[in-house]
């Protein structure tokens, strides 16, 4: 290496053995503690945490693989050599004056004389360094900062998987919550046939209609939006929202099964998008890559960023209260009395683009961005200091650490349940619908077919081929003989009928 230092031709072999041995026994014992969950989450039944917890694995896999390609190719990347004057463009901090740079470069040379050549205080005098200074140019990437970035990348990383398990852990309990008016309306809905044939009630007096329709009247359009962008701060799903979206689900996908358990149809979705939301997609990583080359010094890009998952939350709540909304006024709109229990009619309609799973997307781009802000934040602090220039002055780091926080409770408590029972009121049902054996079986059968049908047309094909590849002058007239000898031996028979 060319950092300078002991190498490990004069170290002694207990530290070796020593720091080998304590990295090797964390590394097992993380490992064998996924291991252990992994096996929890197996024998209770929990696919889809389990298949989290292996898309978490993949994430560790592919940090292990940045950080082995930064080890390995950092004093490559350091002796790339460009000019100082392209090197002073877009700089996070304001460059020192020349003169003090001078004067530091001479007090570290003489420092660092008094310690012989063992060691280096920076990477500005490594040989990298020395290597580009020798060309008149500076290095494109110092191995102090390369060092910083590795860094960087794994508590972002780190960040992300923590905040993103306790969204899921704190929404997932306010789903539990609802279980309570599960069990009252499977008490009150023995048999939905009769409960549909109960007498008229008025809208009016139907909770849902109270809550979600009255008091808009003509001004739907937009009192209806701005009574969403608040809803969502209070009370966001109440009691008669639950049992009614429950009802329209269980009649538009469930018709023949009136006592199907939504809520825990609603925490089995809930558990199989944590899978996808876990997970550091490219496009997530192509923001990371934007936000670092506009992180330029007196454009306060770490302040403004913040804004923008704190503008998608806000959108996505409303968007998610005004369709619930929606379904009200489409009743009240039809109808001014029901016979039984209000049912609504789910549909892709009322989604941006027709499709829920953007809400979802959304939500993983909220909670990513958000993840990168703070961990940004505590990068710096941990690796500069709180004073440093790149995390700015203090009326711009109190707002962005506000603003996490709150779109890390709203998200839990509000957004989150939210998007669980509210993309449920699509045109489509998805797959946690069926229970995990159900779901087995039917891939099982699916799997089975599809190889079967493959099988049966390499069959025919490979017939097909045979028929081709044997097809010659003599037997073709063997098959015209044999045509011919059919066709006579068929006319003497019918002639001796005939007889």
């Amino acid at each position: 290496m060319a950092e300078g230092g002991t190498t490990l031709e004069y170290t002694p072999t207990w530290v070796v053995a020593l720091v080998c041995s304590v990295i090797v026994v964390i590394s097992l014992a993380v490992e064998r503690l996924l291991h252990y969950v992994g096996k929890v989450l197996k024998k209770n039944n929990q696919r889809p945490l389990f298949e989290a917890l292996q898309k978490i694995k993949e994430e560790l896999m592919l940090l292990g693989f940045i950080s082995l390609l930064l080890t390995v190719f950092q004093n490559m990347i350091a002796k790339i050599c460009i000019s100082e004057e392209l090197a002073s463009k877009w700089l996070p901090c304001k460059k020192e004056r020349k003169a003090t740079i001078n004067i530091t470069a001479h007090f570290q040379s003489v420092f660092s004389s008094f310690h012989g050549n063992g060691r280096r205080l920076l990477a500005e005098s490594s040989t990298s360094e020395s290597y580009c200074s020798g060309k008149g140019k500076v290095s494109i990437l110092s191995i102090t900062a390369l060092h910083h970035l590795h860094i960087f990348i794994f508590v972002l990383a780190v960040v992300h998987v923590t905040f993103c398990a306790l969204t899921i852990l704190f929404g997932g309990a306010k789903v539990r919550k609802w279980k309570r008016w599960e069990d009252s309306a499977f008490k009150g809905q023995h048999d939905l046939p009769e409960v549909q044939r109960r007498i008229y009630i008025h809208l009016q007096d139907h909770d849902f209609i109270k809550n979600r329709y009255e008091g808009l009247g003509n001004g739907y359009a937009l009192l209806g939006w701005w009574h969403s962008f608040f809803k969502q701060f209070y009370g966001s799903v109440t009691k008669s929202d639950y049992t009614t979206l429950r009802l329209g689900f269980i009649m538009t996908h469930c018709r023949g099964n009136p006592k199907f358990n939504f809520h825990n149809y609603l925490m089995r979705t809930l558990e199989a998008d944590f899978k996808k939301v876990v997970g550091i997609s490219w496009y997530l990583w192509l923001f990371v890559v934007f936000f670092l080359l506009l992180n330029v010094y007196g454009w306060h890009t770490y302040f403004w960023i913040a804004f923008i998952p704190f503008i998608l939350l806000l959108a996505v709540g409303t968007k998610l209260e005004h369709i619930i909304t929606q379904l009200a006024h489409e009743v009240a709109e039809k109808h001014v009395a029901v016979e039984g229990d209000l049912v609504v009619q789910p549909s892709d309609d009322h989604f941006w683009f027709n499709r829920p799973r953007i809400v979802l997307f959304l939500i993983h781009v909220i909670l990513f961005q958000n993840s990168f802000e703070l961990a940004f934040f505590f990068w710096i602090w941990l690796q500069y200091g709180f004073d440093s220039c790149i995390m700015g002055q203090v009326r711009f780091i109190i707002p962005r650490l506000v603003i996490g926080v709150f779109i890390q409770f709203i998200c839990s408590y509000s957004t989150l349940p939210l998007y669980v029972i509210v993309t449920q009121m699509g045109s489509s049902f998805k797959k946690a619908i069926f229970d995990e054996h159900i779901h087995d079986g039917l891939v099982g059968w699916a799997r089975l077919a599809k190889k079967k049908k493959t099988t049966r047309n390499a069959a025919t094909e490979s017939s097909k081929v045979g028929l081709h590849k044997e097809d010659s002058p003599a037997l073709i007239q063997l098959g015209k003989l044999g045509k011919t000898s059919a066709m006579e031996g068929s006319n003497a028979g019918a002639y001796s009928e005939q007889k």
